[in-house]
């Protein structure tokens, strides 16, 4: 599928349909069932209904931190940074928004409160800064502290009480991420209990998600792109139930692009079992790739042209969702990372 172009993921989407506040209940989002050429309409709040004993959730249980600050340089000019990932507790890399790149060596003044040193640019493709905290101090504290919660750009009001807590998941406990991981914002304490009683089983990943899972693709052909690279960590608590429920004949559900990432890539291509540990990812997910963990995705409704609506379209076919976005959009569901949710059905179509 080495042909394949952006301008093929692109969909026209009425810009109404971008969820600018979540649904007045976590599970009181709708749900569109994918099953191949199949769509069936529901509420979230029957996935219980679309599950078995036997199945297992995998959750990625990582935290957003509040990684966004506003300041100065000491040229006087205005800057904005995102942080990316915290290194360790004095050094972080970041984006930086200003009128003009701060220089290797200048210093930033954050949210009035504390400085930072420029180190000059990282990533491979020099996209992001290096910072170093000037005086004592470390960066998580002072995230928690003085930082802002990251919503995304396509959320057009400030970010306030109410998104710090709808916009983690209700397990959330392993900081370190600047994006949510939206799939799993549909689940509350209640669901979690009804599908334990059920004999549905829990594991948990933690891939930290960047800021770059929005950052538009830059080229033409899909080939062509390259993945920033993410940290992720498998338990082998999480190896082991995966490794039981595969032997008993259960489902492996991914609850989000991101728990499906980590999964993908820690799974050995000679065998197909599940290494725990931690480490880096920067798998890219096209049509023709073949999953060899995952059964079933629950997802929500991604950007047009981007990597995440590739990977959904290789895991439930790129007809299925073209009809299921189609479907989605005359019936008004509501699109990204506040918006309804997928259940998709693994399929070997391309």
């Amino acid at each position: 599928m080495t042909s394949l172009t952006v301008d093929d993921f692109d969909f026209p989407l009425p810009p109404e349909l971008i969820a600018q506040h979540p649904a007045p209940e976590r599970r009181g989002s709708r749900l569109l069932h994918v099953d191949g050429g199949r769509l069936d309409d529901r509420r979230f709040a029957d996935l219980p209904q679309l599950l078995r004993a036997g199945d297992l959730l995998v959750f990625n249980d990582t935290r957003v931190i509040k990684a966004r600050f506003h300041g100065v340089k000491d040229t006087g000019g205005q800057v904005e940074v995102m942080l990316e990932r915290i290194v360790d507790a004095r050094h972080a890399i970041c984006q930086i928004r200003a009128s003009k790149a701060p220089k290797t060596g200048c210093q930033l003044r954050l949210a009035d409160a504390f400085t930072v040193r420029m180190c000059g640019r990282a990533g491979s493709d020099g996209d992001f800064f290096a910072l170093e905290l000037s005086e004592d101090g470390n960066f998580w504290d002072l995230a928690e502290r003085h930082g802002k919660l990251p919503l995304p750009p396509y959320i057009a009001h400030p970010a306030d009480g109410a998104d710090e807590t709808r916009y983690q998941t209700v397990y959330a406990r392993t900081p370190g991420a600047v994006a949510a991981p939206t799939a799993g914002l549909h689940f509350d304490e209640a669901m979690l209990e009804t599908l334990k009683a059920q004999g549905i089983h829990t594991a948990f990943v933690t891939l930290h998600v960047g800021a770059s899972t929005y950052r538009p693709m830059r080229v033409e052909k899909i080939a062509d792109h390259r993945m920033h690279s993410e940290r992720y960590e498998i338990p082998a608590a999480t190896a082991a139930a995966v490794a039981a429920t595969r032997a008993a004949g259960g489902r492996v559900i991914a609850v989000g692009t991101t728990s499906l990432r980590a999964l993908e890539s820690a799974t050995s291509q000679a065998d197909g079992s599940l290494h725990p540990g931690g480490a880096e990812t920067d798998i890219f997910i096209t049509p023709g790739y073949r999953f060899r963990v995952v059964d079933r995705l629950i997802t929500n409704f991604h950007l047009p042209k981007s990597t995440l609506l590739m990977l959904v379209s290789a895991f439930a076919g790129c007809a299925a969702i073209r009809a299921a976005y189609t479907h989605a959009i005359d019936e008004r569901y509501r699109f990204f990372s506040y918006g309804d949710a997928m259940l998709l059905e693994r399929t070997d179509a391309i």
